[in-house]
């Protein structure tokens, strides 16, 4: 165990989160970061009373940690992948640079699926998660579609490799069937047996990649970003593919970036195969998940 003294640890903090501010990074990352490494809670680091304390026990050492908070100046290297965990719903999940980190408005997709699927058949069967990375699509699907079968597909060994670690270490192995591939091509066996499709597709248009914030560029891995030139070119291919292997009903249900929700029903409209579709908006008032069912 390493242990630093509570106003050592303190004067760091002070100094760390004006280098932040000038940084223009935000001082509550430095503290998530403390939660995390010194396991100090919300209320003592935001009143400063830890400061008082003879010994704060670290998980690193505390050289190592000015180290990472470094990284995260310099580098701007996420935080998220300096501890190498992202909370996310109820999960803490493993990431790194692999992997997307996944954002809280992802998060709504799962509330989607309990919504829709709630005193319905549909709630069992199979469900699949297109495009994986960290899992945590198919941890929230598996944590609450209790009767279903759940697929986690990724084209990216080293993402479904982490996938992988976080279903182990979540307890939900045998819920969550891994194949590494793109798209649908490991689940042609599947073919007219899906409940449901759940996605969070690239969808970033290839121009705009450049001009997101600078952890993104830097570090995040840019083949879970890249949605072509308009940023629907997997958007496109899902609504086309889909229909093939979803069940009569079977929900068809995405992320995707704001202002191009009314394309996408249009897409879904055009093809033929869809109804009910619907637009749904995140908690901020933005078009983010095109919902629609298999006729």
């Amino acid at each position: 165990m390493n242990f630093v003294s509570g106003p050592q640890l303190q004067n760091w903090r002070n100094v760390a989160i004006n280098r932040a501010i000038a940084s223009q990074i935000s001082a509550t990352e430095l503290d998530w970061l403390l939660q995390e490494i010194a396991h100090l809670d919300h209320l003592s680091l935001r009143l400063g009373t830890f400061g008082e304390r003879s010994e704060i026990p670290l998980t690193i050492p505390f050289e190592e940690l000015k180290q990472l908070w470094e990284r995260r100046l310099t580098e701007r290297l996420p935080v998220q992948y300096l501890v190498g965990v992202a909370p996310w719903r109820n999960f803490v999940l493993k990431v790194t640079p692999d992997v997307l980190i996944p954002r809280p408005e992802t998060e709504y997709l799962i509330d989607l699926v309990v919504q829709i699927t709630a005193n319905t058949p549909l709630g069992g069967g199979n469900w699949v998660d297109l495009g994986t990375g960290s899992g945590a699509i198919a941890l929230g699907l598996a944590d609450h579609l209790t009767n279903a079968q759940i697929y986690a597909i990724d084209t990216s060994a080293a993402a479904l490799k982490i996938a992988q670690e976080n279903a182990t270490n979540l307890g939900f192995s045998d819920r969550i069937k891994f194949f590494q591939g793109s798209w649908w091509s490991s689940l042609t066996h599947l073919k007219g047996d899906l409940n449901g499709m759940v996605s969070n597709p690239p969808y970033i248009p290839t121009n705009i990649i450049p001009k997101l914030q600078i952890e993104v560029v830097k570090h995040e891995p840019h083949l879970a970003l890249d949605g072509g030139k308009d940023g629907l070119d997997c958007v496109r291919y899902l609504i086309k593919s889909a229909p093939e292997y979803l069940i009569s009903g079977g929900v068809w249900l995405i992320e995707f970036m704001a202002e191009q929700g009314e394309q996408i029903a249009e897409l879904l409209t055009e093809n033929g195969a869809y109804h009910q579709i619907e637009i749904i908006s995140d908690l901020a008032g933005f078009d983010r998940y095109a919902l629609a069912y298999r006729v």
